[in-house]
């Protein structure tokens, strides 16, 4: 007799639970406030996430009231998920390739520039770009050898296949086409930006290339090349080198809400925000 009342219990409480669930779909599917709410999804390079895409899309939510969703995972994932159709618009340090899909459209949205980063205990200030070219082929291997301490180098690099963001500025300015060994200097691979730089934070033997827009939200030093800081203003009159610009990506064809996001972003508001967040903005670079 219990166990039956028990049953019966249950019986009832799915059923009411059925009957309340069909109730509230009701009412969302008639909802105009629901059925109206517009939202976009994005993931991609840490680097323009950190540096001003988080923020610019937390005020075109505010703006506009669509609800912007904005992950990171690198340029490399960014793009896939573009091509899977998982996201609406991807966040790319990465130009576009010839294996890209031909309706990926490329827009620049800010610029940036390729920076050095150690931790904040190591001495060094500056270095060169044949120094870092050392580093990652391997002739450089002691950080005594640069005049810091006597610890081995342990660079961070992708562990993404394809050459991502960084590996391609890496490639195009240091390394004269090629790509890092990652065999060299005790490398330890990272699936993104953003594992590298909380990386080096905590790695006193640490070096990585990351991006100007990210390293400066990071507790860590990011150094000189040549005696030349990469401060904004150096990078927008080309004083410090090494700049490069950020995408944002959609396909052909995209849905108003996508467009309307890009106008915003490209626009003398959107430009303005970018620049306030310390970014070299499309109007910053002439």
């Amino acid at each position: 007799m219990l166990a039956a009342y028990k049953r019966l219990l249950l019986e009832g409480a799915i059923k009411n639970s059925a009957n309340i669930l069909v109730l509230l779909l009701i009412f969302c599917s008639c909802s105009p406030q629901a059925s109206a709410i517009e939202s976009l999804s994005a993931s991609g390079c840490s680097v323009s996430n950190v540096g001003y895409l988080n923020d610019l899309a937390k005020e075109y939510e505010r703006l506009s009231g669509t609800m912007m969703f904005v992950r990171g995972g690198g340029s490399i994932v960014g793009l896939r998920d573009l091509r899977q159709g998982k996201i609406d618009y991807a966040a790319s340090c990465q130009s576009k390739q010839a294996d890209d899909p031909e309706d990926f459209e490329f827009t620049i949205a800010s610029w940036d520039a390729l920076v050095f980063i150690v931790h904040k205990s190591n001495p060094l200030n500056s270095i060169t770009p044949q120094q870092v070219r050392d580093i990652y082929e391997g002739r450089i291997t002691n950080w005594k050898q640069l005049g810091g301490p006597d610890l081995k180098i342990i660079s961070f690099i992708s562990s993404q296949e394809g050459m991502g963001g960084i590996g391609e500025s890496l490639s195009k300015f240091i390394l004269n086409g090629k790509r890092p060994a990652k065999q060299a200097n005790s490398s330890m691979q990272a699936s993104s930006v953003a594992i590298w730089e909380q990386l080096v934070e905590r790695t006193p033997e640490g070096f990585a290339s990351t991006g100007f827009g990210s390293s400066r939200k990071r507790d860590v030093k990011v150094l000189m090349v040549n005696g030349v800081a990469p401060t904004k203003a150096n990078i927008i009159s080309d004083k410090y080198p090494f700049r490069r610009p950020l995408f944002l990506v959609t396909k052909k064809n995209p849905k108003p809400e996508i467009l309307k996001f890009i106008d915003f972003v490209l626009s003398r508001k959107g430009q303005a925000l970018i620049s306030s967040y310390g970014m070299p903005s499309l109007a910053d670079v002439k």
